[in-house]
């Protein structure tokens, strides 16, 4: 008995014919398990915010500042690049952008993945909360400041000062640090944490090799009171 596959229509949003503001209000309206895409984007700002339900959503070409922010359920993807604060405060579900990102991808993210298969600015993860974060290329200064929770995922190389100020996120990273920030250390890479990695490159598409990568995190100094550095008062 053969089984047949429902067919899934696709809606299709010109930029060029709609604003951001009716585009969004759209995608807010559809119900979930809907297809939907966003053809030129022209760098816009603001596209795709707020997603709260399952739908799957492609953007044919490059995206502005805050892509995706505040994104709660389904798959949004990027045909290029995006600008600063992509899916910032990201709560669940899958962001993904083929090009490179700006600077604060995925600051403050609580939950989801985001994947960037290119290069991203500094302060990558910035206060991430429980976001994991996949990056292909390289990432810039002050990433992982003050990351709480979740990972970050670096195939290329990190910036100066990667993981100031870090709580308990754990940062993975193949190539070269330039230099590790206040209570930032290397640990080391058991069983458990190649297992972790392999299961996020997996999850990006990525191929790479676990082994060789290295793991940071902190040194939980910081955040516990020492008398000795008590000031005067």
């Amino acid at each position: 008995m053969s089984t047949i596959t429902p067919v899934v229509e696709t809606t299709v949003v010109d930029l060029t014919e709609r604003t951001v503001r009716e585009a969004n209000q759209s995608l807010h309206d559809a119900a979930g398990g809907t297809t939907w895409v966003i053809e030129h984007p022209a760098g816009q700002h603001n596209i795709a915010v707020g997603i709260d339900r399952d739908l799957d959503v492609t953007v044919e070409g490059n995206v502005g500042y805050y892509f995706a922010g505040m994104h709660q359920r389904g798959t949004v993807r990027v045909h290029g690049s995006a600008g600063v604060g992509l899916a910032e405060n990201i709560m669940s579900g899958t962001v993904h952008v083929t090009g490179d990102a700006s600077q604060s991808t995925g600051a403050t993210g609580h939950g989801g993945l985001v994947v960037v298969d290119g290069n991203t600015g500094a302060r990558c993860g910035i206060s991430m909360k429980g976001v994991d974060i996949v990056v292909g290329g390289s990432i810039g200064h002050a990433s992982a400041f003050m990351a709480q929770a979740g990972r970050l995922v670096v195939c290329g190389d990190a910036g100066e000062a990667l993981g100031d100020s870090i709580y308990e996120a754990r940062i993975y990273v193949r190539g070269t640090v330039a230099s590790l920030g206040a209570d930032c250390v290397e640990k080391e890479m058991r069983a458990e944490h190649l297992s972790e990695l392999a299961d996020l490159l997996r999850r990006a598409g990525r191929s790479e090799d676990p082994s060789e990568f290295r793991r940071y995190g902190s040194a939980r100094t910081l955040y516990h009171f020492h008398v000795d550095n008590a000031g005067a008062y």
